[in-house]
């Protein structure tokens, strides 16, 4: 059927006017230009939106057998679908730039839209009327209203157009229906006053007082309420209806993770991806999303397809979704339809979004274990893209441009590269005095990939690009500075440690530790132990600057090692304590003679300062038992027992008692014995008197030792009164 049946009545055309007729049923339209040639095609379309463009363009034609074909259109109640359509164009002309003409033509056949039965009739035809201004169409209107004589549906559906008026004097004759005769209408005017927020009055008195006031207000305060009162009602259309979104889409996450196995999830998704809700696509997209990058996952082939139509939704919001989701689904094969796509899209952002995506599928296509293949034209179309990214203006574009470029130059079977290499460097020179550092970091960034080992192209980039690097790192942005430096490095590392020695004091944090890396891989002693050892317990970069040290040092000899173990731990050293005993400690790993033994002493003394007792007891008896004379065993002896009584190290304790025991008795005037009765008297936090108690108690005790066995005796009695008095509380 056609949109428009007007009738088998013919219109009778001038001889010398061409005529285009669709049946006998359908009048002929004058063609006057291309566009109204389409008219024809457009009316026989089934779908709404080609009913309304069809509606539009005859509504801005010249041509007065169009104007009427619309009109003539408003009047046939069986029709519909073509009423509807000419309502909606004349709506449409609200927002248009264009103005149709002799609107008022309308008017008359509008009003008559309103006898109908159907609500989406009577609600369109209402909002139609509303590109007349009021004084044109209130007393057509509210004589409609008023009309007892008309069927009550007409008389609702005038009420229906004088809700949506903006006008003092409509609101003012939706008060006075309040008061038919006819129950159905008073309560429609009711409910129409209530959903305006105007007060409804308990009676007819109080109601014409309602109707003074509004007039005393005056038209400019009463527009200023309704705004205000619309503005708060579509506040509160707003909240239900993110309300019940949140509630259904709270639903829908319910009963998905539900859902456990595979096959049934994919169903359940695919089902919701071809919803008619643009929420509800955007939420399975969501979902897909998060199951693919989910560890192991791995989706239903059938879901490819659908995602891939999606790329093309009417709704912008999920065909910027789509993109997103596609980018990471290398699975799925979308190059063709992504590239098709791109080509038709009118959005700047989704065809960016459409653009990375393509970007990704031909670079994991052309992967060398990858299942996806795609003509070699695909991936060059796509850098020619790029290339128009990369030149253009916008930083958003041109940075997606040069992350795509960056991407497909470094695999194989790519024409023309030097000249894509070059369109890099020229744009990035372009913008050297530019303000906007984050392009300039990005491009430089996707020309420091390209000289990666594992980019094809390395070779040409690294010649094209090492002198802009260079130049880069004294640039004032940071993450300009940063790159340059990764590109460095990736063209000859040694090379860029020498340029990069400056830059260890640098304020960006990320490029001191790329330096301290870069000098713990290919620096040296002479060169780069100084700065590095400046660094260490300073600050962030201390524990990178100390791994630099050690790797510097891995294969030095026993001399180097040495050199530095006096520096770094003498008295004079900054070096924190922590930092000391790594250095010694690694050192330790391979000395020997003197050089160990001193490291031991040193460790000795480090530990039992820093209150670590237990490895200081094992390295003060590794020194106690190398000591050759009785003075030096002295010397050592009091430290040792300390840090053994510390640690609760009981056995080396009895064994130095047993030492001492078996060439002479102990009493309180003796350093052991009197250590050991301190520690008893006020053990320190965190030991065990017990334990060094068992310990001594079994220690071999020659005869004659009469002053030892009365100290342990008493010893034991003071533990076993304290243990009771514990017990007792």
């Amino acid at each position: 059927m056609l949109i428009l049946v007007i009738g088998s009545r013919q219109l009778c055309i001038a001889a010398d006017k061409p005529v285009l007729t669709a049946d006998t049923n359908t009048p002929p339209i004058l063609a006057k230009s291309d566009e109204e040639l389409d008219v024809i095609a457009l009316l026989q379309g089934s779908s709404e939106e080609e009913r309304v463009k069809a509606a539009s363009v005859m509504l801005f034609s010249d041509n007065p057998l169009a104007r009427k074909t619309l009109l003539d259109a408003l009047k046939q109640a069986k029709n519909s679908a073509a009423r509807m359509a000419v309502c909606k164009a004349l709506i449409q002309t609200r927002s248009s730039k264009e103005s149709a003409k002799n609107t008022d033509d309308f008017i008359a056949p509008l009003l008559g839209v309103l006898d109908t039965e159907l609500e989406a009739e009577a609600q369109l035809a209402a909002e139609a009327t509303l590109i007349f201004e009021y004084d044109k169409i209130s007393k057509l209107l509210e004589d409609t209203a008023k009309d007892a004589s008309k069927p009550v549906r007409t008389r609702l559906n005038a009420i229906r157009a004088l809700k949506l008026r903006p006008d003092m004097l409509a609101t003012i004759q939706i008060i006075r229906l309040v008061d038919d005769p006819d129950k159905q209408v008073a309560g429609a005017a009711e409910e129409a006053l209530r959903s305006l927020s105007i007060p409804v009055g308990r009676d007819a008195q109080t109601r014409e007082t309602i109707i003074s006031e509004l007039r005393r207000k005056g038209r400019n305060e009463f527009l200023r309420d309704w705004l205000i009162r619309q503005e708060a009602q579509i506040r509160l259309l707003r909240s239900d209806s993110d309300f019940w979104r949140g509630a259904y889409l709270a639903a829908l996450d319910k009963l998905y993770s539900s859902v456990s196995d595979d096959a049934a999830k994919g169903a359940f998704l695919e089902e919701r991806l071809r919803s008619p809700k643009a929420e509800v696509r955007l939420w399975a997209l969501e979902r897909v999303n998060e199951w693919r990058v989910a560890p192991g996952a791995k989706l239903p082939e059938k879901l490819g397809p659908v995602l891939i139509g999606l790329i093309s939704d009417p709704d912008r919001a999920v065909r910027l979704k789509a993109a997103a989701v596609l980018s990471v689904m290398g699975e799925v094969n979308s190059a063709q339809s992504l590239l098709a796509q791109l080509e038709a899209e009118q959005d700047e952002e989704v065809a960016t979004a459409l653009f990375g995506a393509l970007g990704d599928a031909c670079y994991i296509a052309f992967l060398p274990n990858s299942a996806i293949k795609i003509p070699v034209e695909i991936r060059q179309q796509t850098l020619e893209w790029a290339e128009k990214y990369v030149a253009d203006p916008a930083p958003a574009k041109a940075r997606k441009g040069a992350e795509v470029m960056r991407k497909l130059l470094g695999q194989d079977g790519l024409k023309d590269a030097e000249r894509y290499l070059a369109l890099l460097a020229s744009t990035y020179s372009g913008l050297k005095n530019d303000s906007n550092g984050t392009l300039r970091g990005e491009l430089l960034s996707a020309m420091a990939n390209l000289c990666a080992p594992q980019s094809v192209h390395r070779l040409q980039a690294r010649k094209q690009f090492g002198v802009l690097f260079e130049a880069a790192l004294n640039d004032k942005t940071d993450f300009v500075r940063e790159v340059a430096a990764d590109g460095l490095i990736y063209i000859d590392k040694a090379y860029a440690l020498g340029l990069m020695r400056n830059l260890v004091n640098d304020p960006s944090a990320v490029l001191r530790k790329k330096v301290i890396a870069l000098a713990g891989e290919v620096g040296s002693v002479k060169d780069d132990f100084g700065w590095l050892s400046e660094k260490l317990g300073v600050n962030a970069d201390g524990e990178p600057a100390w791994q630099a040290m050690l790797k510097i040092l891995k294969d030095s000899d026993a001399a180097t090692w040495k050199v530095w173990a006096d520096k770094l731990t003498s008295d004079d050293s900054k070096l924190g304590n922590e930092y000391k005993i790594a250095f010694l400690k690694a050192a330790e790993v391979s000395a020997a003679g003197d050089f160990r033994s001193e490291i031991g002493r040193k460790l000795a003394g480090l530990y039992y300062t820093m209150g670590q007792f237990e490895p200081a007891a094992d390295y003060l008896g590794m020194q106690y038992e190398a000591a050759k004379t009785k003075q030096a065993k002295e010397e050592i002896l009091a430290k040792l027992l300390d840090a053994c009584l510390k640690a609760s190290k009981a056995e080396p304790l009895a064994g130095l008692v047993e030492d001492y025991l078996s060439k002479a008795d102990l009493d309180l005037g003796n350093s052991v014995m009197q250590s050991i009765n301190d520690y008893f008297a006020q053990p320190p936090a965190g030991a065990d008197p017990v334990a060094v108690l068992k310990a001594l108690e079994t220690v071999k005790v020659p005869k004659g030792r009469p002053k030892w066995q009365q100290r342990l005796s008493a010893w034991k009695a003071g533990l076993t009164k304290t243990t009771e008095a514990e017990e007792s509380q």
